[in-house]
């Protein structure tokens, strides 16, 4: 089997082992069968899709709608190398999920618009699947109103041309959307149960997304809280597209 290509840009290692791991666990992989790119480490190297059977972009502190002054070298490089390989993997439709920050990055190359309109605050919110999404053969399967894990502070506001919505929320309308038949975005995050997003909101309580000292208050509402769903998105994704 051709390996997916993990992109990641988390800065902190636990954080970034702490991802790599979860997609091998909830995809069904190996660790030879996943290439993991942590691109704020270093420039992305020279990538041939057709040694890969699919692209999965994990989340991130970056978000794509802040001013550009207020970006770091780091990010706007991250940015330009994202947006390259996004020319030729639209073109050809090239299996690729994004992960939250996936998100942002997909829209934005699109067309379309990310602000922070939508953000959620970390935690599980029930996600909803569309007419589009209960057909959608990766979507497929779930209930049609499960629990998710989300905590970011940008969302698609306008959908780019030509994608359909798969999944929504109460606070935030586009949860996840298909571009063509292969390009596939979440907002919330599929390589999340509980141990996941505990683990990931202490690593990140100081990035603003809850007061540092809370952060007891949100382990405890995260740990009552029943998501089993959102991994299988990852399992389908990898069974439909490894090859």
């Amino acid at each position: 089997m051709r390996p997916f290509l993990l992109l990641a840009t988390r800065a902190e290692d636990d954080a970034a082992a702490g991802e790599l791991e979860a997609i091998l666990r909830f995809g069904g992989l190996t660790a030879d069968q996943v290439h993991h790119v942590r691109l704020e480490a270093g420039p992305l190297p020279p990538i041939d899709l057709d040694d890969y059977s699919g692209i999965v972009v994990g989340g991130s502190p970056f978000n794509t709608s802040d001013p550009d002054e207020q970006k770091s070298p780091v990010q706007h490089r991250v940015e330009r190398e994202l947006s390259g390989l996004l020319d030729e993997v639209v073109a050809r439709d090239f299996p690729f999920l994004g992960a939250c920050y996936g998100v942002g990055t997909l829209g934005v190359h699109l067309g379309g618009t990310v602000d922070r309109t939508y953000g959620e605050p970390v935690g599980a919110v029930p996600v909803t699947l569309t007419a589009h999404g209960r057909a959608d053969p990766v979507f497929a399967g779930l209930s049609p109103t499960f629990d998710a894990f989300v905590g970011h502070k940008e969302a698609v506001r306008t959908l780019p041309r030509g994608a359909v919505v798969l999944a929504t929320s109460p606070a935030c309308p586009v949860q996840a959307f298909r571009v063509g038949r292969n390009l596939y975005a979440t907002q919330f995050h599929p390589e999340l149960d509980v141990p996941g997003i505990v683990a990931r909101v202490e690593v990140y309580r100081h990035a603003g997304y809850f007061p540092p000292d809370e952060l007891g208050r949100v382990i405890g509402e995260l740990s009552r809280a029943t998501v089993h769903e959102p991994p299988r998105i990852l399992a389908r994704f990898v069974e439909r597209y490894a090859r």
